[in-house]
């Protein structure tokens, strides 16, 4: 017996759902003072890329810490060296989506960095006695909480055992099976 035959009603439950999603793209700059004046940048790598998601107001904050590694020649380009610095930060990732019926109260937030902290730039500061980093990063977030949705049912259930129908017959003999993903 199809949908159509049977007189469908609506029964409100409660869920857990993806309630709120959020995306940030963001390019900062640092600033690192090595040990010794710099005469050249000879690389510049972010390493040890380590963060956690909290909520925040109208958004998620990624709270983290990276460590920046730049090898610098100095003393006229005649010795090199490593300066190593640790830094943190936080980044506020407003929501784009959020549903306000959620429990505010069963919500769980996650991260995930789509684009690692990467260095696209490094240059000796106008000083000369340290270095300006630019460095890229992006970020992905989700909040998950319970929230009601509503679900059709059918008055009784499926007492009668048999598989519901959903309108056509929905004949697939024309599908190609050559087309399937076997890793589903």
């Amino acid at each position: 017996m199809a949908y159509a035959d049977k007189q469908l009603k609506a029964r409100e439950i409660i869920t857990k759902a993806v309630c709120g999603k959020g995306r940030k793209f963001s390019t900062v700059t640092h600033n690192v003072t090595p040990p010794h004046h710099p005469t050249s940048i000879l690389g510049a790598w972010i390493i040890n890329h380590q963060y956690e998601a909290v909520r925040s107001g109208d958004g998620i904050e990624v709270i983290g810490t990276y460590d920046i590694n730049i090898w610098y020649s100095y003393n006229k380009n005649s010795q090199t060296d490593v300066a190593k610095e640790t830094l943190s930060y936080v980044e506020h990732v407003p929501l784009s989506y959020l549903d306000p019926k959620h429990r505010a109260s069963t919500e769980e937030v996650s991260a995930e960095s789509t684009q690692e902290p990467n260095c696209i730039e490094a240059n000796i500061s106008s000083s000369g006695s340290g270095v300006v980093i630019r460095v890229e990063r992006e970020f992905a977030v989700e909040l998950i909480a319970e929230t009601k949705i509503w679900v059709a049912t059918l008055p009784g259930g499926n007492d009668d055992g048999k598989d519901f129908e959903y309108g056509d017959d929905g004949d697939f003999e024309d599908l190609d099976p050559e087309l399937l993903d076997d890793e589903l």
